[in-house]
């Protein structure tokens, strides 16, 4: 069982694992950075249709970013969702989601842009790996 450090939507940090979720669905999606321009947009595309999305599921970002840096991320946007900080990837990891990527012909290791739908068990019910930002949250409303 893999426990990481996270933030609560009310900005407390607290120990979490997908375990404490069983019985609800989850929407569980992996981004690469907090505060760059992509990952924004994803996170409060996610903020702003919180609503529509929490009748039916627990939305849980995840990055290898630091708790502080998660807590400074969801001040400046006002995120309402739990953050989870996995610096050593064991979670993207298990998910397949950490491998590597390419910019300006530079290789490197990072998160792969995906989201995952698990069920009340806890099982994969719906996924979306090397995810595009934009309609990426209309696409997971519709898969709910």
């Amino acid at each position: 069982m893999i426990k990481l450090s996270g933030i609560n939507a009310e900005g407390e940090e607290k120990e979490y694992s997908l375990e404490d979720f069983k019985g609800q669905k989850v929407i569980l999606y992996f981004y690469p950075k907090d505060n760059t321009s992509g990952c924004t947009q994803e996170a409060c595309d996610f903020r702003d249709n919180l609503n529509r999305l929490t009748s039916k599921a627990v939305v849980v970002g995840v990055s290898p970013d630091s708790i502080k840096s998660h807590i400074n991320f969801q001040t400046k946007h006002g995120l309402n969702f739990i953050l989870l900080s996995d610096p050593e990837h064991k979670l993207s990891e298990q998910f397949g989601v950490w491998g590597e990527k390419s910019m300006y012909g530079k290789k490197y290791m990072g998160i792969i842009r995906s989201t995952f739908i698990l069920d009340e068990a806890g099982n994969i019910q719906k996924e979306w790996r090397k995810v595009k930002v934009k309609g990426h949250v209309d696409e997971v409303l519709e898969a709910l």
